[in-house]
C-alpha cells in the first residue's frame, strides 16, 4: 500500500502537466507584500542620528558610522579625501597603529575606515572593547608623519601605474568630461596635486568631515534597541564638531552635440570605450526605478541584455559590453562601453549609439522587460536575507527623503513598470546625440573617430583628464636623436675618444632596491653587464631567489620559482643582440633594430621625443627627454601565449659614474602592479661572473 501511495504521488504532477497549455506564458502572480520590521531611529544630543536593527540569530553586532554632507572640491590638493581615508587607521594619540591592530585582533573584531565612514563588527560580548577602539579612532586619530609619508609614496606609485592602466585612464577622462573641475566628481588626483597635500591638510579634512551633526550610526545585530542609548551616550558623548558641509554644487557639463575624447595609449591592441552623459536624477526622483529597469534592459542586467547580444553575440566585437547608471544626490550619470579590438573601434561605437537610439525609438519587448524585472526582484529578495539590509533601507529612507513604505512597496512599484514607462524615460534620459565618447587606445584608431564628434574634432586628454596637445612632429630624425643621446650619456665625448673610453669600461654591477605598496618589504635586484655582450640579473626577496636570467653573448636562459628553468629561444637571442652595448643606441643602425621617429609628446611631465622600436620580441615606445636627450622611459608591448602585456619603465635621477650618465631611480608598472626602484650601487670594473645567475 505504501509503495502504491508513493507511485500515485509521483504520477499526479505528471497528469496535471499534461493539461497545461505550454504555448502561453504563465501569468505572473501579484507582487507579494514585503513585511520589513521598522528599525528604531533616534537622534543623540550631539546631532548623531542612530538607526538600530535587532537580529539575535548570531551573537554579533556591527556599527557603521557614516558621515553626511555635500562633498567639496580641493583644487590644487585634489585627492585629499582619498589620502585622509587611507590614514584614518594609522594610529591615535593613545595607541600606535601596531597596538591598535593587536587589540582588534585580540577580540576577533573587524575595524576599518575610509574618507567618510568607520565600520566595526565584533562579538556582542566584546562590544564595549570594540566601541572603545572605534571611538578612539573617531576622536583621537593623529595621522603619524611616518604613515603619512608612506601613504604619499604609495600613491605616487599608484599614479605612475595609472598612466599605463587603460581602465583608470578612461575613468579619469570620463569624470572630467561629465563634470566641471569645480564639481567634486570632476576632480582627479595628479602627481602635482598629490605633492601639495600636507599632513596638516589631512588633519583639517578629518576634523571638518567627521562631525556628528548630520552623521548616521547604523547598528545591526544581537543588541536591544531600547538598551543601546545608554551605551552610545557613554562612548559618543565626547564627540563634537561643526555642521556638515552643505552647499549647492555646480551643474554637470552639458553638450550641444556628441563630443569625442581620445587618450593615447601607445601600443594598445584594443580600445577601451566609454559612452556617457550626465543625468538629472536623484535617488528620490519618481523616475529612479524606471531608469534602473531601463539600464537593466540596455546593458546592466542579465547576459541577454541588448549591448551584450549585439556587440558580443551578434558582432563578436568584444567579450563584454555593459552599461551602468550611477545615481546620487550630488550628481548622476549613465555609461556604456567595454574593451574592443582596434579594428572594430569605430564599429563598436556605432553599435552602442545605435542601441541608445533604438531604445528611445520604440517600446521594448515583453520578454526583455519581464526578464529584467524578474532579475531585479530576485536580487531584492536575496538582499532581505541579510540583517544589514533592513538598517540600510532605514538609512536610505532618511538620507534620500524616501516615502516610509518605499521598500515595503518596492516589488509592487517594480511590477507596475510598463513598456510605456521605459520608452518615456528612454526618450527623456538617453542622450545618444549629446554623449561624451571617450576612447583610450592606439593612435591608429584616431582618424576613424572624427565622424562621431559634432564638430568633427578630437579632444585629447592625458591619463588624468588634462588637455594635451596633439603629438607634434619631431625636428630631428631618429638617427640624429641617437647621436645626441650618446653624447649626453658620454658627457660630450665622441669619436675615437669615446671608443677608447668604452674599452676601459669593462663591466658593471648594479644593485637596485625595489619597493611596492602592494608588497611587504624590499626586493633586491642584482644586475651585471660586461662589454663582451654578457649580462645577468637576479631578483631576491627576503633572501630567497625569485628569478634569474643570464646571457653570455651567444646563449642564455632563465629560471623562476613558478616555471623552473628554460633556455633562451633563437628569437630572444636575436632580440638581445640588437640592444647590445653600454649605449645600445650606438649600434641600432647596424644591429637590425627596427625604429621610427613618431614625434614629440609629454611623458612623465617632460616634453620628449618618442621613437617606436621593434626587436622582434617586443614593440617598444622609447621616450627621450627633449632637453637633456637622456632616456625618460620605455613602454614595451609583449605578446606571450596569446596574452598581451604592457610594461612601463621610467628613469630619473641621472648621475655621473666613471664618465657616463646613468639613472639612479626607476619605476616599473605592469598589469596594475607597480614598483619603485633606487639604485644603491653601481660598481665599475670590479669583475663579474655569470655563475650566480644560471
Amino acid at each position: 500500500m505504501k509503495r502504491f501511495i508513493i507511485a500515485i504521488g509521483l504520477l499526479l504532477p505528471t497528469l496535471g502537466m499534461a493539461q497545461l497549455d505550454r504555448s502561453a506564458r504563465p501569468e505572473a502572480g501579484p507582487a507579494p507584500e514585503i513585511n520589513i520590521e521598522d528599525s528604531k531611529v533616534f537622534t543623540m544630543d550631539n546631532g548623531l542620528t542612530v538607526i538600530v536593527s535587532e537580529n539575535d540569530k548570531l551573537p554579533r553586532v556591527s556599527f557603521n558610522l557614516v558621515m553626511d554632507g555635500t562633498p567639496k572640491t580641493y583644487g590644487d590638493m585634489a585627492g585629499l579625501p582619498d589620502i585622509a581615508g587611507s590614514l584614518v587607521m594609522s594610529g591615535t594619540s593613545t595607541r600606535s597603529k601596531d597596538e591598535l591592530d593587536l587589540e582588534i585582533d585580540y577580540i576577533g573584531a573587524s575595524l576599518s575606515a575610509d574618507n567618510n565612514s568607520i565600520r566595526l563588527s565584533c562579538l556582542t560580548k566584546h562590544m564595549d572593547m570594540g566601541l572603545t577602539l572605534m571611538t578612539d579612532i573617531l576622536m583621537n586619530a593623529n595621522f603619524p608623519e611616518s604613515e603619512f609619508d608612506r601613504i604619499i609614496k604609495s600613491n605616487e606609485s599608484n599614479l605612475a601605474a595609472a598612466q599605463s592602466d587603460a581602465g583608470t585612464m578612461m575613468g579619469n577622462a570620463r569624470a572630467v568630461a561629465n563634470f566641471p573641475s569645480s564639481h567634486p566628481y570632476g576632480e582627479v588626483m595628479t602627481e602635482e596635486t598629490l605633492a601639495n597635500i600636507t599632513r596638516e591638510a589631512v588633519m583639517n579634512y578629518y576634523k571638518e568631515t567627521f562631525t556628528p551633526k548630520g552623521a548616521y550610526l547604523v547598528i545591526v545585530g544581537d543588541i536591544k534597541a531600547d538598551e543601546i542609548e545608554e551605551t552610545l551616550a557613554k562612548y559618543f558623548k565626547g564627540w563634537s564638531g561643526p555642521a556638515a558641509h552643505d552647499a549647492n554644487l555646480p551643474a554637470a557639463n552639458s553638450n550641444d552635440g556628441s563630443r569625442v575624447i581620445f587618450v593615447n595609449k601607445n601600443g594598445a591592441v584594443q580600445s577601451v570605450i566609454s559612452i556617457s552623459f550626465p543625468m538629472d536624477l536623484t535617488p528620490s526622483h519618481p523616475d529612479y526605478l524606471k531608469v534602473r529597469v531601463l539600464n537593466g534592459i540596455m546593458g546592466g542586467g542579465a547576459f541577454g541584455n541588448r549591448l551584450m547580444q549585439n556587440l558580443r553575440e551578434d558582432k563578436a566585437y568584444t567579450y563584454g559590453c555593459r552599461s551602468s547608471v550611477t545615481i546620487t544626490n550630488d550628481g548622476s550619470w549613465f555609461s556604456a562601453g567595454g574593451n574592443f579590438r582596434n579594428e572594430v573601434t569605430d564599429s563598436s561605437i556605432t553599435e552602442i549609439l545605435y542601441e541608445l537610439e533604438r531604445i528611445a525609438d520604440a517600446s521594448v519587448e515583453d520578454d526583455e522587460l519581464a526578464l529584467t524585472k524578474a532579475s531585479m526582484a530576485g536580487s531584492f529578495a536575496r538582499s532581505l536575507e541579510s540583517p544589514a539590509t533592513v538598517a540600510r533601507f532605514a538609512l536610505n529612507i532618511i538620507r534620500y527623503d524616501l516615502p516610509k513604505d518605499y521598500y515595503q512597496t518596492y516589488l509592487k512599484k517594480l511590477d507596475a513598470i510598463t513598456k510605456e514607462d521605459i520608452l518615456e524615460v528612454a526618450q527623456k534620459y538617453m542622450k545618444a546625440n549629446k554623449a561624451n565618447i571617450v576612447v583610450v587606445g592606439n593612435e591608429e584608431v584616431v582618424d576613424r573617430l572624427t565622424k562621431f564628434d559634432a564638430d568633427g574634432k578630437i579632444e585629447r586628454m592625458d591619463a588624468f583628464g588634462n588637455e594635451v596637445i596633439e603629438r607634434q612632429a619631431a625636428d630631428i630624425s631618429a638617427d640624429k636623436l641617437f647621436e645626441k643621446h650618446v653624447a649626453a650619456v658620454a658627457l660630450g665625448v665622441s669619436g675615437k675618444k669615446l671608443d677608447k673610453k668604452l674599452k676601459k669600461f669593462k663591466n658593471m654591477t648594479i644593485i637596485t632596491e625595489l619597493e611596492s605598496p602592494q608588497m611587504p618589504g624590499t626586493m633586491k635586484r642584482t644586475s651585471v653587464w660586461a662589454n663582451d655582450g654578457s649580462e645577468g640579473m637576479k631578483m631576491e626577496f627576503n633572501g630567497m631567489s625569485m628569478q634569474k636570467e643570464y646571457f653570455d653573448g651567444e646563449k642564455g636562459g632563465s629560471s623562476n620559482m613558478q616555471t623552473g628553468a628554460s633556455e633562451m629561444t633563437a628569437e630572444e637571442i636575436a632580440a638581445k643582440k640588437k640592444s647590445a652595448g653600454l649605449i645600445p643606441e650606438m649600434n641600432y643602425a647596424t644591429s637590425g633594430m627596427e625604429y621610427e621617429m613618431l614625434g614629440m609628446e609629454e611623458f612623465g611631465g617632460n616634453n620628449c621625443y618618442v621613437v617606436k622600436m621593434n626587436d622582434g620580441e617586443s614593440e617598444m615606445f622609447v621616450y627621450y627627454n627633449a632637453e637633456t636627450y637622456l632616456k625618460a622611459g620605455v613602454i614595451a608591448i609583449q605578446d606571450a601565449g596569446g596574452q598581451t602585456t604592457e610594461i612601463t619603465m621610467t628613469y630619473s635621477d641621472y648621475k655621473e659614474v666613471e664618465g657616463f650618465m646613468f639613472h639612479h631611480k626607476e619605476s616599473l608598472s605592469v598589469s596594475g602592479f607597480s614598483m619603485d626602484g633606487t639604485i644603491t650601487e653601481r660598481l665599475v670594473n670590479e669583475g663579474i661572473s655569470l655563475d650566480g645567475f644560471k
